[in-house]
């Protein structure tokens, strides 16, 4: 996932991954809560309490952190230096 202050957009690949695992292409993404909003729909489209769904749930959860556990970290006091010979 790419970010830029609020806005955020979806790498091929992610989009390719929620695809595979929903069948429902993620559309429109451009903040964190149209991520989310998308998250929420695809939970209710496979709604229930049969361990595949649970299962799917998790997949889903599991691919919306992802995305956010790659995302850098920033930090104001970060420099970076680059030291010659």
């Amino acid at each position: 996932m790419i970010q830029f202050g609020q806005r955020i957009r979806l790498t091929r690949r992610e989009i390719q991954r929620f695809k595979k695992i929903t069948d429902i292409e993620p559309v429109g993404i451009r903040t964190r809560a149209d991520l989310d909003a998308y998250v929420e729909r695809c939970k209710t489209h496979y709604w229930g309490v049969s361990k595949e769904t649970q299962f799917l749930h998790w997949l889903i959860d599991s691919e919306y952190q992802q995305c956010f556990s790659l995302a850098p970290i920033r930090s104001p006091s970060l420099s970076i230096v680059v030291a010659t010979p």
